[in-house]
């Protein structure tokens, strides 16, 4: 006779997650820098080659000796984590809740070289303005996810999780989490992101924040990947975006066409901590030249923590392969069309920071954005707006979305 069995109980929709991390892994890391096999130097004078052996060497000296993950790792930990399983992938994600009355929810995307680090300054400003010098009627819920592939979030181990498919389990994860009703900020990949969800445009989406917009023409898009001379006509304005553009297009996203094409043969910088630092350092020109002043004892913006802090997490995680896979998902669907027009209808508010990879016009902006509630130019920050300049950017966040509450 078969004996019955109760069956095991469901796993819940929404468990808790712990940061837990092995000193041997510590011990691990701290051997595999000491013992880099280093290059010569390099035969330029400036960073044209990538980043500079001396810089290299003294984040190593740091990183081995005196860098100390345990303070970061203390302030996720005291942060309420959790995973939750959404279209067959774990994802991970910090939900913060405000204490303040009709306090708004917002879900926060990062990007590439990027994972909830770059986050970690803005949560409580945000959910706690009134200790911070903001009103308690600019309160927010905040769900910082990290991306498939990403931090602690699962490794997707088939193709299809694009940007589109990210959108569509974003909502899936605000509408888990009980919000009927929210917005959704994104920079770098996670501004490819947040206009997807704008584009699919759900009842429950009352608008979106994107400090790197969607906003070229496709005509201005294609001239500067062409590297075809600005066309004729252009404003003042415009004309600078698309010369920082086409020099984006020529030299300055290398690593996107290498990982878009190729992102299994990058098996050097899973393998070497040193050769993964300085491949996440190398995304663009300005963050370079930030990051390098870092290390020279010259911190404008980002510190050598900082930079290490989300170095660390993409080694620790054995990341830098599944997070490459996102650029390859890109070119599968249809191109590096970071940069172009999406087609959202919702309410978004615009943030340009003056070292982003291309300052969007506000004309552009205004014909890519139909329903545009928020747009201002700054005057000091770059790509990585959240992590570099805080303050500025929650006040952004704060401004953007106050029409909507």
């Amino acid at each position: 006779m078969p004996v019955a069995t109760a069956k095991p109980a469901a796993a819940p929709a929404i468990r808790p997650f712990t940061i837990e991390t092995p000193e041997a892994d510590l011990e691990d890391l701290r051997a595999r820098i000491e013992a880099t096999r280093w290059p010569e130097k390099e035969t330029v004078a400036d960073q044209s080659q990538g980043p500079q052996l001396a810089t290299m060497q003294k984040l190593a000296r740091y990183w081995a000796t005196d860098y100390d993950w345990r303070k970061v790792e203390a302030k996720l930990k005291a942060l309420p984590n959790f995973i939750t399983e959404i279209d067959g992938l774990d994802i991970h994600f910090i939900h913060v809740r405000s204490k303040h009355d009709n306090a708004l929810p917002v879900i926060v995307t990062h990007g590439w070289p990027g994972s909830i680090i770059e986050q970690l300054k803005i949560v409580d400003p945000l959910v706690n303005p009134t200790a911070h010098g903001g009103k308690a009627s600019d309160a927010f819920h905040v769900v910082i996810p990290s991306m498939p592939g990403y931090g602690y979030s699962g490794k997707p181990t088939a193709t299809g999780w694009d940007p589109v498919r990210i959108a569509r389990a974003w909502i899936v994860l605000m509408k888990r989490l009980g919000y009927t009703r929210f917005v959704a900020q994104g920079g770098d990949w996670g501004a490819v992101v947040v206009d997807m969800m704008g584009v699919q445009a759900p009842p429950e989406l009352i608008g979106i924040h994107t400090n790197m917009p969607g906003a070229v023409p496709a005509d201005i898009d294609k001239a500067a990947q062409s590297g075809a001379p600005a066309p004729s006509g252009l404003s003042a304005d415009e004309r600078l975006a698309y010369e920082r553009l086409a020099l984006v297009y020529a030299k300055g996203v290398g690593y996107a066409y290498q990982m878009g094409f190729r992102p299994q043969t990058l098996y050097g910088i899973a393998d070497s901590p040193i050769g993964l630092a300085a491949y996440l350092l190398d995304h663009d020109a300005r963050s370079l030249e930030l990051i390098s002043r870092a290390f020279a004892g010259q911190p404008t913006g980002l510190t050598r923590d900082d930079v290490l802090d989300n170095t660390t997490l993409f080694w620790l995680t054995n990341t830098a392969i599944s997070s490459a896979r996102l650029y390859w998902e890109r070119v599968e669907a249809g191109g590096f069309a970071f940069f172009s027009v999406k087609g959202v209808s919702i309410p978004v508010a615009v943030s340009v920071f003056p070292d982003e990879l291309y300052p969007a016009p506000r004309s552009w902006t205004e014909r890519a954005y139909p329903k545009l509630i928020h747009y201002n130019k700054l005057d000091k920050g770059g790509h990585f707006a959240a992590w570099e300049q805080p303050q500025a950017f929650v006040e952004e966040v704060r401004t953007g979305f106050r029409s909507l509450r």
